[in-house]
């Protein structure tokens, strides 16, 4: 008889520990879920395009000169030009690719999207001079406009506008580390894992 009561003893006890066990599994399995779903929703949110804008100007003179006669006669054209340009610095964190492991609580981004730099100009004429022989042309306007963008990239380099928008960038990935440090999840990006702002300006190059 007490071999029989031990023996029930020992079932409902062994079903009661699978039981407790199974519902462990599934609450661990559930908060995995609900980890995993919180920062997909983050990197989602930060998914957006970031726009920094910057205005540059500058004034220039143009001349060309068509020779004749073994350059004894010159037919010469010139102009004073005026450019006032807005510029923008974007980051399309929507092409943002990234790797979600659960098992060992590791979210890697795989790629950032490179910086895009949109100059717009308006170039404006003034003391406009020129000759029946040598007049202005489209090769003039595309040889100008050529110029004016490669000095602005220039001015650009030199200036702040990138290096804001870098760190635009990086604020908005900060908010991805944030989250992975409070649940206890790493941030990996190029082979390291990173931990603090300055990791993710290290390794992203203007």
């Amino acid at each position: 008889m007490l071999k029989k009561i031990l023996i029930v003893i020992g079932i409902v006890a062994a079903v009661f520990l699978l039981f407790r066990f199974c519902e462990f599994k599934n609450r661990d399995g559930t908060t995995q879920e609900y980890n995993t779903n919180l920062i997909q929703q983050q990197i989602v949110n930060v998914g957006k395009l970031i726009v920094t804008e910057g205005h540059f100007s500058q004034i220039m003179t143009y001349k060309d000169q068509d020779k004749y006669l073994m350059d004894m006669l010159s037919f010469e054209k010139k102009a004073l030009i005026v450019i006032n340009a807005d510029v923008t610095v974007a980051y399309d964190l929507r092409q943002m690719k990234y790797d979600i492991d659960e098992k060992s609580k590791t979210i890697t981004i795989l790629s950032i999207p490179k910086e895009e730099i949109k100059i717009s100009p308006d170039i404006q004429f003034y003391n406009v001079e020129q000759s029946k022989l040598n007049p202005f042309t489209g090769d003039d306007y595309n040889k100008i406009n050529k110029k004016v963008k490669a000095d602005l990239a220039v001015k650009i380099g030199k200036s702040t506008l990138k290096s804001n928008a870098k760190n635009r960038l990086v604020s908005e990935l900060a908010k991805i580390l944030i989250l992975t440090n409070t649940m206890g999840w790493k941030l990996q990006y190029e082979n390291q894992v990173i931990t603090t702002e300055t990791d993710f300006n290290q390794k992203i190059k203007l």
